[in-house]
């Protein structure tokens, strides 16, 4: 069985060889957390890594263990020749939509980057409407260490506000769930009821404010 499931990875197609149309120094990776979750913000940031100081082990931050994206955390703020950390509001998601919110914190991301970056390479399949070139890369996280670098930072500090919420309200499992959908978070939903939190345009949320 484990050889078998060995051989289906094995089988997966590689990612094609990524091609960056810059050369210089002031290459921003930028990546988001937390576009799928039913509460609190939605976090992107943004990183221009050190050339002269590799940081080994960058990876999707999905991919690593807390700790393991804890530690590359801080050899990222310590090495990285600019970093920021930007996010938008559960009431920015509910009035623009999740799609536009996330760009929004991405362009806050990239906005608070100092030195400015010349070129951005963005998560995803669209690039979030700043005036700064760039391009964007499917599995950009796995594929770019400063995209890695920016999904890791995104990630840590999205993880500790729900660890921050789960202090405030327990009884929601938020240091768990970090506010997805789980069956947990649903059956909290029903017997609490959302909170200021909650992102009211969310179906599952919206569901449970017709009947409170």
């Amino acid at each position: 069985m484990a050889a078998e499931a060995k051989s289906r990875r094995s089988n997966k197609p590689a990612l094609p060889p990524l091609v960056v149309n810059y050369d210089g120094s002031l290459l921003a990776g930028v990546d988001e957390v937390g576009r799928g979750p039913l509460v609190g913000s939605v976090v992107a940031a943004a990183v221009i890594l050190d050339p002269s100081v590799p940081i080994s082990g960058l990876n999707d931050s999905k991919a690593l263990s807390a700790k393991r994206r804890e530690a590359l955390d801080g050899q990222i703020r310590e090495h990285a020749l600019a970093y920021h950390v930007a996010e938008a509001s559960p009431e920015e998601i509910d009035r623009l939509n999740i799609y536009h919110a996330t760009h929004l914190a991405m362009r806050r991301a990239i906005d608070g980057l100092a030195p400015a970056p010349e070129y951005l390479l963005v998560d995803g399949n669209r690039l979030p409407g700043h005036h700064v070139p760039g391009q964007a890369v499917v599995k950009g996280d796995a594929r770019h260490p400063a995209i890695a670098a920016a999904s890791i930072l995104a990630k840590v500090a999205r993880d500790a506000a729900m660890l921050a919420l789960d202090e405030r309200y327990p009884d929601y499992g938020f240091a768990r769930h970090k506010g997805y959908p789980t069956p947990e978070h649903l059956a909290a939903l029903e017997r609490f009821g959302p909170l200021a939190e909650h992102r009211r345009s969310f179906a599952p949320v919206k569901r449970q404010l017709a009947l409170f």
